[in-house]
């Protein structure tokens, strides 16, 4: 049986980050896909540079919407999803080599070592041991669905391992440089949480906002031991329980008013309202 490892990289203007993430699989992989949705920052001559086969794909606002696309274009039956801001720790590769070569498993949780403002997270939900997912898997052991935040998942007659969450096994996540980051993606991913809980037929409620809001900060902050991550995980229970409430006011605007560009419309007829008094000499 072969033993013939792919690692699947999706990029969007990754040039940052990701000669380190393919340099952490370069010596131990197959192959090294590189599937890109229009990049404008030099993360294709990046990967060209290291060996990667780069592959176009549309901008789909999410990386998972791609995840699929990525996988059927690799050729080995064993898949490594990588982020191109993550990076295979030694350890790490030589463990999974080893479950592909003894046919220990068909997909394997791998637990992440999140970096916060230029620090790792111990607590807070995204540390090692809570923080895991599906990223190694056998072809045609997992089902790919296009939501956002959702790990590949195993079919039932798959045989699933979880790798123990010590940090030389767990995959180094270089993750936010600053609040101004942090900041950008909540509001990137609220939006396509809001379109995906609208297409779904969800409706907003301001009591969902503050539930859930609660529980995000309890769960992070109390639960899971946020405290003990200092300030960043103070700040970090706090924005991500703000999450809840933009997503949920995000879903409200949906339902309400439509899409930007229909308030835009709206704005544009009532400028309209306002100079057609200047047209029926009101002005003079």
């Amino acid at each position: 049986m072969s033993t013939t490892i792919s690692a699947v990289v999706n990029t969007l203007d990754a040039a940052r980050f990701l000669a380190y993430a393919l340099r952490s699989v370069a010596t131990w992989v197959d192959e090294i896909v590189v599937v890109d949705m229009g990049s404008t920052d030099g993360t294709i001559a990046i990967a060209e540079q290291l060996g990667a086969r780069v592959i176009a794909h549309p901008r789909a606002g999410f990386v998972e919407a791609a995840r699929a696309f990525a996988c059927d274009a690799a050729r080995g039956p064993w898949l490594l999803v990588l982020d191109a801001d993550e990076l295979v720790p030694p350890a790490l590769a030589r463990r999974l080599r080893a479950v592909a070569e003894a046919d220990e498993a068909d997909a394997v949780r791998i637990g992440r070592l999140n970096y916060l403002l230029g620090a790792p997270l111990r607590h807070s939900g995204w540390n090692p041991s809570r923080d895991l997912h599906v990223r190694f898997f056998r072809r045609g052991a997992v089902d790919f669905l296009p939501v956002l935040h959702t790990d590949p998942r195993p079919r039932p007659e798959a045989r699933v391992a979880t790798l123990a969450t010590d940090d030389d096994l767990a995959l180094v996540h270089l993750n936010y440089l600053d609040v101004d980051d942090v900041l950008a993606r909540m509001n990137r991913y609220s939006s396509v949480e809001a379109a995906q809980a609208f297409s779904a037929g969800s409706r907003a409620s301001r009591v969902a906002a503050l539930r859930d809001a609660t529980r995000e900060w309890l769960t992070r902050f109390v639960r899971h031991r946020g405290y003990r991550d200092g300030w960043r995980g103070f700040y970090l229970a706090l924005i991500m329980a703000c999450s809840r409430v933009v997503t949920q006011a995000k879903l409200a605007e949906l339902e309400g008013v439509g899409p930007r560009d229909a308030v835009e419309r709206r704005y544009l007829a009532i400028a309209e309202e306002v100079l057609a008094g200047y047209r029926d000499g009101a002005g003079s």
